[in-house]
Formats: C-alpha cells, structure tokens, sequence
C-alpha cells in the first residue's frame, strides 16, 4: 500500500489541485461563484463583472495547466501567487474574514481563506518533484529502497 501511495499520490494530488481550480474557476467564469466579494476586495480597481470572470479564466488555465503537467515550475509559481493574493483580504477588509475582528474565529470567508494554506502546501508538495530538464512526475519506485512498515 505504501508503495502505491508513493507511486501516486503527487500526481494524484496534482490532478486533483487541477480539478479544484478548474471548478472554482468555472463557477467565476459562469457567474455562479459565491466568493466574487472576495474577488472584488482584492482586486478594487476593476468592476466585478470584469474581475471575478478574469480570476476565474485564470484559474481554470491553471487548472489545465496542472492536470496536464504543463510547465509546472512556472504554473506553480502562478499558483502561489494567486493563492496568496488571496490573503490580502485579512488585511484589507478583515471584517469579511474574522468574527467581531477577533483574528481566531473565521467567518466562512475566513475559512475560505485560510484553507487556501492546505493547496500552498500542496503545490509546494508537487513542485519538489520538478528537477531540471525535467517535468514529469515519477512513474516508479523501482530503483528506490522504500521504508518498511515494520521497521
């Protein structure tokens, strides 16, 4: 079982980290999301009805991007920047993410917010198989000595 979480489990989580975008992002795209608040904190200087699509454009490229594997280094740079261009709104508008401005109880935007940290991590969990000249994730354990479950 261990082996095959080992063989799997980041491209697995990569193409789910894909799905994930390109569903948030479609729902921005199609005007169904419930977070085009949070887009239009951040980003003030363009009318919603111009920004939240764009973000959502956006994430569905990036989207595609990981559920192909495409350019991962620069996808997942994009990626971490998007995510954390998030967070500005704890500081412009902290009253949309904290209860009574109490930095401890989230509101469901805080939430929404803060579990954004859970997809940092995974992204920097699939960027730490990106090698030089090399995108793809491994595809076997064969020449790795892997730990044992009763050791």
């Amino acid at each position: 079982m261990v082996q095959i979480m080992t063989v799997h489990g980041l491209r697995l989580l990569r193409i789910s980290l894909g799905v994930v975008f390109v569903w948030f992002g479609l729902l921005k795209v199609i005007g169904a999301t419930p977070v085009a608040n949070l887009v239009s904190v951040v980003i003030p200087w363009i009318p919603p009805t111009i920004s939240v699509p764009l973000v959502g454009l956006f994430e569905v490229v990036l989207g595609f991007a990981l559920l192909t594997g495409f350019s991962l280094r620069v996808t997942l740079l994009l990626l971490w920047l998007h995510l954390a261009g998030i967070f500005l709104v704890l500081l412009l508008r902290p009253d949309l993410a904290f209860q009574n401005g109490n930095p401890l109880f989230l509101t469901a935007n805080g939430e929404f917010i803060v579990k954004n940290l859970v997809l940092i991590t995974g992204g920097i969990a699939i960027g730490s198989t990106v090698r030089h000249n090399q995108s793809k994730f491994p595809t076997s354990t064969q020449n790795q000595e892997l730990p044992s479950l009763h050791a």
